[in-house]
């Protein structure tokens, strides 16, 4: 990696994604090793966005791959056929994204006025609580 990667405290995971950088860094250099043949910590210098391409594009087949496979599905169907295994991995991903959403005090204050809204919308009122 070079100088450019940004430090990533706070940065491993977006809310959009099914993988964090920090935690699962072994899974991504066995999967980019296992695809591209690229073993990142002999690779040397690697540019930023390089990185960023290449983990973009695992397939289903590498070992990142699989674990976002099942952190991701949302078949109940699928989700009662999982081993024991991949349904910890599944529910430990959900509670963890639902660990992270309390600890945002912004994102913990919409969800509250999103769930405000829906009850007042349930309840007839207009959709939304004053304060």
């Amino acid at each position: 990696m070079t100088k450019q990667q940004p430090d990533f405290a706070g940065q491993g995971r977006s809310a959009n994604s099914w993988y964090d950088l920090h935690d699962d860094w072994s899974l991504i250099e066995a999967s980019i090793a296992k695809q591209y043949g690229i073993r990142i910590r002999q690779h040397g210098e690697m540019p930023w966005e390089e990185f960023v391409t290449l983990v973009a594009g695992l397939m289903p087949d590498t070992p990142l791959g699989s674990v976002v496979g099942i952190r991701a599905e949302t078949d109940p169907k699928t989700i009662k056929s999982f081993t024991a295994d991949q349904r910890r991995i599944h529910r430990e991903w959900r509670q963890r994204n639902a660990e992270l959403k309390l600890d945002d005090p912004a994102q913990l204050e919409q969800a509250m006025k999103n769930l405000e809204a829906v009850m007042a919308r349930m309840f007839g009122g207009e959709g939304g609580v004053s304060r």
